[in-house]
């Protein structure tokens, strides 16, 4: 089955060529996001395979299907870039990655909060100019402090689960309990009572319009003073914007992201030779205490093999017009 796969990187070539080994699909790899503008090149293509900043929005869909595409498979287990409802109307099916090793995001998001916390980035990069002074890089013991994890799906779970390895106190916040969640010690809290209560949150939970900007001006405001905000599931949870204030005023005392809610026109590409006009995200990683990293997490060995080895067998079942397991729900 011919397939344009969009936004491919060189790990995608490798190991989806691997994956379709034995499946014989007829792969077409192109490095450019996949846009209004792009959409012609899968001219013929009976699938796309998108990532999470590829455009697949309603126009984008109308052009697919006039050229012949008839399935959308994303390389990801969020699909929030692509209009669902307009792919139905244009006769698409959309399949994602259902289940991909959960431990990589999780254990990134530990990493993350205990580079931010301890200042590592900052030592690491001193002691190579020969500075071995300590002046502003004092931390806090994890051990005791209480981490709030918003979403506590397999992601947020394990990674609340490490957090009571640490010997922390964790809260949970989610719509759906998770008794998995629940069975190592994490309570649910309302939302506004965790913010209140947790000297670190983290963030695990969907984009939807509910969780848009869930992570605010009036939440930061209601957190408690000198904590740390970790995300590594979507950039749009958090208001960026309200973020950088709340840095400024000391009310947040550590950010680290690997996720960017405009991340789509810079992550994934190298632009150390350009000037970037993005002036949000030139102020945040001007801050001391900030770590921003791009969209890194998922990026595990085992992570990648099983996101390749799902997309192919997605691609697959579809071509063989078998039922599609990983295929998103319609609106």
């Amino acid at each position: 089955m011919k397939t344009a796969v969009f936004s491919a990187r060189r790990y995608d070539k490798t190991m989806l060529t691997a994956a379709n080994a034995t499946a014989g699909h007829e792969l077409l790899f192109i490095e450019d996001r996949l846009t209004v503008d792009t959409a012609v090149l899968a001219a013929g293509c009976e699938a796309v395979c998108v990532f999470v900043n590829d455009n697949v929005d309603a126009e984008v869909l109308d052009r697919l299907s006039r050229q012949g595409t008839r399935l959308v498979a994303t390389r990801s287990t969020g699909y929030n870039q692509i209009d669902v409802a307009a792919a139905r109307r244009n006769g698409i099916a959309v399949v994602r990655v259902t289940d991909y090793s959960p431990h990589s995001v999780a254990e990134f998001a530990v990493g993350l909060l205990l580079a931010v916390n301890r200042k590592i980035a900052r030592a690491s990069m001193r002691t190579r100019e020969g500075n071995f002074d300590l002046d502003g890089l004092m931390g806090f013991d994890l051990h005791g402090k209480t981490v709030g994890v918003i979403g506590t799906g397999k992601i947020g779970t394990i990674f609340g689960r490490i957090m009571a390895g640490f010997g922390c106190v964790v809260l949970g916040s989610d719509r759906q309990e998770n008794a998995v969640f629940q069975a190592f010690g994490g309570r649910y809290v309302p939302l506004d009572a965790l913010h209140a209560s947790s000297d670190v949150v983290s963030l695990h939970c969907p984009l939807t319009p509910e969780t848009h900007h869930i992570v605010n001006a009036r939440s930061l405001a209601q957190s408690k003073r000198g904590s740390i905000l970790i995300n590594t599931s979507r950039g749009g949870l958090v208001d960026t914007e309200a973020a950088s204030e709340a840095l400024k005023t000391g009310q947040l005392g550590g950010l680290a992201i690997d996720v960017y809610e405009q991340e789509a026109n810079l992550f994934f590409q190298d632009l150390s030779s350009t000037i970037i006009c993005d002036d949000v995200i030139q102020r945040l990683v001007s801050f001391p205490n900030v770590i921003v990293t791009g969209h890194q997490a998922f990026f595990t060995v085992e992570a990648i093999r099983q996101i390749m080895q799902t997309t192919i067998d997605s691609i697959s079942a579809f071509e063989h017009g078998d039922a599609l397991l990983n295929q998103v729900p319609s609106p």
